[in-house]
């Protein structure tokens, strides 16, 4: 027997989705029934792997990180209104981090005389019967759609996936009455879905041969040119490419609250990561080059361009639409996918009259130049992090972010087989990202991420799904990292996560910087009432803190998942405990907590 149902896994496994994070419900007998149909027609398997998971929450954030691994979309199923409800700020996470995601959601049955199969049979089903179901989520979604037959339902789904991996990427929602899910099919029915070559992604514009010759001349001629990058390097083939770009024409790249490397740690051009407040080296720029950026600075924190700097932008949605408010004042606006543009850059500096200008000795002095300033730079950067990594807190003896993040860095290079290069990072650490970036200071591409998004808890759902999805890619992982505060970690519902993670066998490393609360708000309050009466008491009496006795992080990720627990306060002790969690991780193939005690807010 199929149904509706059948269509349904049939149709993503043969768009090459793998796994469905799900939390089923009264919605989804058709689905059930559908599965032990599989695994009884096929040793115990199914069509793509079904992960179960206890938190809505959690499914989507982990189907964010699979995603963001894989670069391939993930599903998600969800119980009718509730159910899309409990994704919460995952859905915020996946729509501002541009990842292709398919939800769907079952509803209401709409009948409840026994008309169909179906119907209505259970008293929640009229308190769940929602007057627009999708409108919990449509302002996030790249596309909602309702399925009303299995006999369509394949290339419905299929236009959903192709809208998800069309850029700018996204989430896409899907939901369909219980009727419609139940609906009887022939087996001709299922066996004819869509074929995925036919729904192919959007194939985006190139720059105009007028904006490649107008960036590459301003980026020529400059006296000290700057490129922001923040979303390119979810495209890992762009990060060679800016790569080059940066070391011919000597260019410095600054990463601006970027979700993944956007070029190598070590590049000569690098001028390192910044995630709030103020842009170093933006008042010096004659020429500023936007990859990619959502916020590329804010004015009103003494960070704007110079007055006579010319801008460009280059953006697969330089308008940003999806926001309610964001101008840029730049000479260009150019809608492009980076890699492509890229590739027209460099292309154009190769020809005979580039090379022409490149050997004049005007230019070759004025690139000479522009070295020795990024060269300098880079020393005197590089300098203060390591003078930052052998500092404690202000108290002599508090441990110090650098401090417990140089630690880390160290100790992961010692006891990994790649001695570092196959380790995945993953960080969700508000007024910290700044320092986890700038001293883990990845190299690889697509070696660190964020989540792109502002709602946090995503790290630990994430976590799951990049370990899932580093298994599907091959990539080699040794080890998973994943940096958070305190705060966060009481928001990644880690009960779930880290039943998860023990059931499904993907361990991580997950490091809490506890500070007793949450700083973010502090910044903001004091970004508004710098001398303010609030600006100098404790965040405890300010109720963003947590206070004294702290919960036991690593105690509640045993309790859920068998994960090994340490508690470090001392500096004397922290690379010791780092490196027993990291054996406990890649050779017990557990989850591992290691709480490290900064100071307090």
């Amino acid at each position: 027997m199929y149904t509706t149902a059948s269509v349904f896994f049939e149709t993503l496994a043969g768009a090459g989705v793998t796994h469905a994070f799900v939390n089923w419900g009264s919605d989804h007998p058709a689905f059930l029934e559908d599965l032990q149909r599989q695994r009884a027609e096929s040793d115990g398997r199914t069509l793509i792997e079904i992960v179960t998971c206890p938190s809505e929450y959690v499914a989507l954030s982990a189907a964010h990180g699979y995603a963001q691994v894989t670069r391939k979309p993930a599903a998600v199923i969800v119980h009718v209104d509730v159910g899309t409800q409990a994704l919460a700020g995952a859905i915020h996470n996946v729509d501002r981090g541009q990842v292709p995601v398919l939800i769907f959601a079952g509803a209401a049955p709409f009948s409840a005389n026994g008309e169909f199969k179906g119907s209505r049979n259970e008293f929640m089903m009229w308190l769940q019967d929602a007057h627009d179901q999708p409108a919990i989520v449509r302002q996030y979604m790249r596309y909602t759609a309702q399925i009303q037959s299995g006999k369509t339902a394949s290339r419905q789904i299929m236009r959903a996936l192709q809208i998800a991996t069309s850029q700018p990427k996204g989430p896409v929602y899907l939901w369909a009455r219980r009727e419609a899910t139940e609906q009887d099919v022939d087996e001709a029915t299922v066996a004819t879905t869509v074929s995925p070559t036919s729904w192919p992604s959007i194939t985006m514009p190139a720059l105009s041969p007028h904006a490649v010759d107008t960036i590459s001349s301003a980026l020529l001629n400059a006296d000290f040119p700057l490129i922001i990058a923040a979303n390119a390097g979810r495209n890992p083939a762009t990060v060679p490419l800016l790569s080059q770009l940066a070391s011919k024409l000597a260019i410095g790249v600054l990463s601006v609250a970027s979700p993944s490397v956007c070029i190598p740690g070590n590049h000569p051009c690098y001028l390192g990561y910044v995630f709030i407040g103020k842009l170093p080296h933006l008042e010096d720029a004659d020429v500023i080059l936007l990859l990619d950026v959502d916020v590329p600075w804010t004015d009103v924190a003494d960070t704007e361009p110079r007055k006579d700097a010319r801008i460009f932008v280059v953006d697969n949605d330089p308008l940003k639409r999806t926001f309610g408010w964001s101008h840029v004042d730049a000479e260009m606006l150019c809608t492009a996918e980076a890699e492509t543009a890229l590739h027209q850059l460099l292309d154009t500096l190769d020809t005979i009259e580039a090379q022409s200008a490149l050997s004049s000795p005007a230019l070759e002095a004025k690139l000479l130049a522009r070295r020795s300033r990024l060269d300098t730079i880079r020393a005197e950067r590089l300098a203060d992090l390591s003078a930052a990594e052998a500092r404690l807190a202000p108290d002599g003896h508090t441990l110090s972010v650098p401090f417990i993040v140089a630690a880390l860095r160290d100790t992961a290079n010692t006891v990994t087989p790649s001695r570092g290069s196959k380790v995945l990072w993953l960080t969700e650490s508000g007024t910290s990202n700044r320092f986890i970036w700038n001293h883990i200071n990845p190299e690889q591409p697509g070696s660190m991420l964020m989540s792109g998004g502002t709602s946090l808890g995503w790290i630990l759902g994430a976590s799951i799904g990049a370990s899932m999805g580093a298994k599907v890619a091959d990539k080699g992982t040794e080890l998973i990292i994943s940096i958070t505060g305190d705060g966060n970690f009481f928001f990644g519902v880690p009960t779930a996560a880290y039943w998860i993670a023990r059931r499904y066998g993907t361990p991580f490393l997950t490091i809490v910087l506890n500070n007793r609360g949450w700083a973010s708000p502090i910044a903001s309050m004091k970004g508004v009432y710098p001398e303010g009466i609030g600006s100098s008491v404790s965040g405890e009496r300010l109720s963003v803190g947590f206070g004294v006795p702290s919960a036991d992080f690593g105690g509640i990720a045993a309790a859920a998942g068998g994960a090994w627990a340490r508690k470090v306060e001392r500096a004397d002790e922290v690379r010791s405990v780092f490196e027993q969690a990291m054996k406990v991780v890649m050779n017990e193939r557990r989850c591992a907590v290691v709480e490290c005690v900064i100071q307090s807010i």
